[in-house]
Parts: structure tokens; sequence; C-alpha cells
């Protein structure tokens, strides 16, 4: 069973998330919370394994919530979920320590996959969010010591990067991209390789957290 919190101020919406994923045999909702902080307090004392996290909250708002979350060691799975459009948000979001980014109109059963894939270790984003954490430029102070330069990867690379950070399979990657499945596999390992990583959820993890370009 997924044990699940929900944050967010709209009543209506923390009602229509309990109504739907209740209704999912191994989902269950332990909590709401109606802003940031409280998120941060009930996620501390529930301990559930996945957080859907809104962004504009009062109080403290979503980001705040994630460096909190961050600054008392708390294991949870952070999926933010918001309304908002503004592609900056996503990579403040994702470097916060957030595994999943994912706006409210998302298809209610890809809600509870993505709720699955993130539970079971997944990093994952919106086709639109994962494209702005992929052309959003690296952050001033770099990447860290042993970061590789953001041109160390060619666009079309970087392409099958963000795809990659989308949660796409290889073969949904090749017909994107209208290659063949097989040079998309070449690819693949390229950005393994030059990124330094092992597999593919490692690689969209380092590329939102280190802002690759």
């Amino acid at each position: 069973m997924i044990r699940v919190l929900v944050a967010d101020d709209h009543p209506i919406v923390r009602q229509g998330l309990r109504t739907f994923l209740g209704l999912q045999d191994d989902v269950e909702i332990v909590g709401e919370a109606a802003d940031g902080a409280e998120a941060v307090a009930l996620t501390e004392s529930l301990a559930p394994d996945v957080l859907l996290l809104d962004l504009k909250m009062p109080v403290m708002d979503g980001l705040g919530a994630l460096g909190e979350i961050a600054a008392r060691g708390l294991r949870v799975r952070v999926i933010v979920l918001t309304s908002v459009s503004d592609r900056g948000d996503v990579a403040p979001a994702m470097r916060s320590g957030a595994a999943g980014f994912l706006y409210k109109d998302v298809d209610p059963a890809a809600l509870v996959q993505a709720i699955r894939s993130v539970h079971g270790g997944q990093v994952l984003l919106a086709p639109e969010a994962a494209e702005a954490m992929i052309a959003s430029p690296p952050r001033a102070e770099g990447g860290g010591a042993g970061s590789p330069a953001p041109s160390v990867l060619t666009d079309r690379e970087r392409e099958v990067l963000a795809l990659i950070a989308s949660g796409r399979s290889n073969r949904e990657i090749a017909r994107a991209l209208v290659v063949a499945e097989k040079t998309v596999k070449t690819h693949v390992s390229n950005v393994l390789m030059k990124l330094g990583v092992q597999d593919r959820t490692q690689a969209a993890l380092y590329a939102v957290r280190h802002g690759l370009d």
C-alpha cells in the first residue's frame, strides 16, 4: 500500500484527489494539508510514502516546504502537482528534492501511474516540465565538482535526455524523434557514459538536479 499525503490550499482539490485516489487498491490517503507548513508537519508525523505538493500555498509555499523537508531529513517522495504554468518553477523544485513534477490537468490514470512510478524510485516529469528543465540554463554556481559542462551533450542527446526525464521508453523516444530504436539505444548509452551514471533513472535525476542545458 502506497501511503499518500495531499498538500493543497484548495479544499475542492484535496477532496477530489482523496475521492479518486481512494478508489485505487494500492493507494491510501493518510492526510491532507492546507499549506506548506502543515505539509511539513504532517510529513514528519505521518511518514507518508508520497507527498502530492502544490507550489502556491499560504504560510509556506511548496518550495519552502521542499527545503524544510530536506533540512529535516524526512524520507518522502515528493510529486509537485501544480496549476502554475511558470516554466521557471520546474528547476528549483527538482533541485530542492522533488521526484516528480506534474500539472493539475494530468489525466487521472496517469497521476496514479506517476505515484506508483515515483514510489518505486523513478524520476518523472510532465513533458512540458521536462522540456523546461532540460532547456533551463545551469546554475551560476555550476553543478559542483566533477560535473560535466553543459556542452558535453550533443543537441540530439539533450533531446533524448529530456525524453528520458519525462519517462519515455526507447520505443517511444524513437517514435517522437522519428529515428530507429537502435539509434536511440546508442544515444542513451552515450548519455549515460557522458554523465557518468549507470541507468536511466540516474540520468534523469542528474539532469534535473544539475540543470543541464
